[in-house]
């Protein structure tokens, strides 16, 4: 049985198709499957259907009784696509096969099972009841009401508001509004006692059929008619549910229907209930691994997005049209936005940016890239827009749950929270830079990371003050380091180089490993006091970059294999001879070939190897090939292609054009960009370096438009050009690179083939306070161009000044 619920939850469509198949013969598997489908309905009614068939399967054959409705429409369904050996439904009275379905009492009835006989409020006798009086009493079909026609009487009630409507057409209107005799009798009973209905009091309506009446009044073009307002919120909106006596808005039950979710803790209206009948809202029900369904896009198990005929879509294979979107102009997959009905892409739903209308940081709903506008500044009509439920003042279109800024805001006092409810003072001021980012929207996203929530909830119930040294006895990982950089960039912990200490560390690591005494001294001796005291001289007051960090762990990791060589021969590096140190050479697999020699070298020359020589390798110039054409048609290509991002533009030419290496790119700050008698210029080396236009054009646009990807953090205050994930910091070389050959281009070679062409054009001591590289590395690229600048010096002093 246990098997049997599984599959009624998991599969339910499947489980039907294969109990119909086992009993029906005459159809194939797939013409019952679209009638199952047809007829199922949704997830909740396919899993009620399946299970009624799981626990009882012989109601395919015997019809009932009794029967659920969606049996019923089962049934019904397979025997007009000719199945024979399905039976009909039977009424859960009589037994009778039923030619049409009445439900009630949680079962189908004939129609004499249903109409059980009443006291008829006239004769007093027990009879069918054929009609219901003024007062709702039944009548016999002997005793019609004696109180007037009720369609006569409506249409005098309605021409006394509306003196210019004709009686035919509120005839006419009330048949659009309900089609049942009955249910028109009850509908111009209501109106004749209560004429106000129509005049605004809908609300106090009895049956909903009243307010479909005043809506066909309207559209025939009565006057005087009103349609009610909301009791509760005062909007003139559709009032479709039934509060208190009262005909209400749909966002006025839901607030008055909404509980802390068991799942969530979000305040919404429950969308069901789990087993121990505690509430879970849309979002927690739909997310339960137990709903998931196979996506008929991608296969895999996903939350439901949409459904079609073919069967659920998750939220990336949903099927979308693709179109222009109204904003940004792309043409994507988008979504008609209710905002201004114009297409609306991905990327614009998710744009947080400065509007152009009102110069506030709010969620973009219209506008263009260059003018974008907010809910306010696109339709500053007030009644157009909902209101946040929290803080009442955001716009938006929906009213249904709370905008990002309070969902933010409740989130983190989740988060920061201590058991007595309040934020502690060493926390308070990540809590405040937090709630108060440009972007909620990111911060959101950030903080519903379990990883993220997790790590801020055992710091904020640590009673220790936040330090270096306590982030350190947390579990190491990319969120900590997320974290301490968001945390250094709000001013609550101070600067560090975090590369250094990991390094720093690393090494103490690989130094204490060392069983030897006399290997663990030399060791130390060459990573601590060769590499990690030039490595401290050389950074000054900088950090440490990535490929510095590589560099030295390369050759203590080097020097440890070769230690581990000797060890294993039974040498030290004092017993070594220049035979052994060749027999090591000469092994197939050697690694961290140069970074040895290195170490070798150290060691001979602090005597602390005899007779050990290791050559050294010297650049003889670029090795790859210099395609000079394609470094020009990529230039022309960053230069005027706008569907590029600006800050790869700016990069990628800055590399072609300059030969700048990524690392230097990535540390680029907006200091080293002046502007000055229309010249855009930047300091490269020691010389500022004129920027041609279009260039100086595209950075200043980056320099205007630059934006941190990080939830705390202020564009305007970066001083990176290029700013990064993380707050406060710049982007790696490495990212910086992968961009690079995103867009096409392969760094390395680009570098050296600028680099090539300068050296052949430019003269050596020019080309080194321009690019801001090594006199003695232009000197060598200018060698390997082939460039000779020996005359240069004479013939600038043989040219003749221009008179001016």
């Amino acid at each position: 049985m246990t098997e049997t619920i599984d599959e009624a939850l998991v599969d339910p469509v499947g489980l039907i198709v294969r109990l119909v198949s086992k009993v029906e013969l005459g159809l194939d598997v797939a013409r019952i499957r679209e009638v199952v489908v047809d007829v199922a309905g949704g997830r909740a009614k396919r899993r009620r259907l399946a299970q009624i068939l799981s626990d009882c399967p012989q109601v395919l054959t015997t019809g009932g009784p009794p029967v659920a409705w969606s049996v019923g429409q089962l049934l019904r369904g397979l025997r007009a696509a000719g199945a024979t050996s399905i039976a009909a439904p039977r009424c859960g009275e009589c037994g009778r096969t039923l030619t049409y379905m009445i439900s009630q009492r949680g079962y189908l009835l004939c129609s004499p099972c249903r109409d059980t006989a009443q006291t008829c409020a006239a004769c007093g006798d027990q009879r069918r009841v054929s009609t219901r009086d003024r007062h709702g009493q039944p009548r016999c079909d002997q005793c019609p009401d004696d109180q007037g026609d009720p369609m006569v009487l409506l249409a005098e009630a309605v021409t006394v508001i509306s003196p210019g409507l004709d009686p035919a057409d509120v005839g006419a209107a009330l048949g659009r509004a309900t089609i049942r005799p009955a249910g028109q009798r009850r509908l111009a009973w209501a109106i004749v006692d209560q004429p106000s209905l129509l005049t605004g009091a809908g609300s106090d309506a009895p049956t909903p059929a009243v307010l479909r009446f005043i809506d066909e009044l309207l559209a025939a073009g009565a006057s005087n008619i009103a349609r009610p307002s909301c009791p509760r919120c005062g909007r003139t909106v559709a009032l479709s549910k039934l509060l208190d006596g009262q005909r209400v808005c749909r966002t006025c039950f839901a607030h008055h229907r909404a509980v802390p979710c068991a799942g969530c803790g979000a305040v919404r209206e429950p969308a069901t209930r789990d087993a121990e009948g505690r509430p879970l809202c849309p979002n927690c029900l739909s997310s339960d691994p137990i709903n998931l369904e196979d996506c008929h896009g991608c296969g895999r198990r996903r939350r439901v997005a949409a459904r079609t005929p073919d069967g659920p879509w998750c939220q990336h294979c949903r099927p979308r049209t693709a179109a222009t979107c109204g904003i940004c102009g792309r043409w994507a997959p988008c979504e008609i936005s209710s905002a201004n009905g114009e297409p609306w892409c991905d990327r614009c739903q998710a744009w947080w940016d400065r509007c152009s209308g009102c110069h506030t940081i709010a969620s973009i709903r219209g506008g263009t890239r260059k003018a974008p506008l907010c809910a306010r500044c696109l339709n500053p009509d007030p009644d157009f827009w909902e209101r946040c439920p929290i803080c009442k003042i955001t716009w938006q279109t929906s009213a249904h749950r709370p905008c990002h800024r309070c969902t933010l805001t409740q989130r983190a006092d989740e988060v920061f929270a201590g058991p007595d409810g309040s934020v502690r003072h060493e926390l308070a001021p990540l809590h405040a830079a937090l709630i108060g980012v440009d972007r909620p929207v990111t911060a959101v996203a950030w903080l519903s990371r379990p990883a993220v929530a997790g790590l801020l909830k055992e710091i904020a119930a640590d009673q220790r003050a936040v330090t270096h040294d306590v982030l350190d006895e947390f579990a190491a990982g990319k969120t900590l380091d997320h974290l301490r950089a968001v945390l250094v960039a709000g001013g609550m912990l101070p600067d560090r180089d975090e590369r250094l200490v990991t390094l720093e560390r690393w090494t103490s690591r690989i130094v204490a490993s060392r069983d030897d005494h006399e290997e663990r001294a030399l060791l130390h001796r060459y990573a601590v006091w060769h590499h990690l005291r030039r490595l401290r001289g050389r950074l000054g007051g900088g950090h440490a970059t990535h490929l510095q960090m590589a560099n030295v762990r390369s050759h203590i990791t080097a020097a440890v294999n070769f230690l581990d060589w000797l060890a294993g021969s039974g040498l030290t590096l004092a017993t070594c001879t220049q035979s052994d140190l060749d027999q090591w050479k000469a092994r197939e697999d050697l690694s961290y070939r140069d970074q040895t020699g290195h170490f070798i070298r150290w060691a001979t020359r602090n005597r602390l190897s005899k007779g050990l020589t290791f050559g050294a390798e010297r650049w003889q110039g670029p090795v790859g090939p210099h395609d000079s054409e394609g470094r020009w048609d990529d230039a022309r290509r960053l230069l005027h292609d706008e569907t590029l991002t600006t800050a790869d533009r700016v990069a990628g030419l800055l590399l072609l054009f300059y030969a700048q290496r990524l690392s230097t790119i990535s540390t680029l700050t907006v200091d080293q960009v002046s502007e000055a008698n229309g010249r855009v210029s930047v300091q490269l080396g020691t010389a500022p370096t004129v920027l041609p236009e279009p260039l100086a054009g595209l950075v200043l646009d980056l320099i205007a438009t630059r934006r941190p990807y990080t939830v705390i953090g202020h564009a305007d205050q970066t001083p990176w050009l290029f700013p990064g994930q993380r707050p406060g910091q710049h982007i790696s070389a490495a990212r910086l690179g992968q961009r690079m050959i995103a867009v096409g281009i392969q760094p390395g070679q680009a570098r050296s083939t600028a680099l090539f062409a300068l050296a052949e054009e430019v003269p050596a001591a020019i080309l080194a306070r321009m690019l801001g590289i090594h006199i003695q590395v232009a000197v060598q690229w200018q060698k390997a161009s082939a460039g000779d600048w020996a005359a240069y010096a004479a013939d600038v002093s043989r040219r003749v000044p221009e008179n001016r």
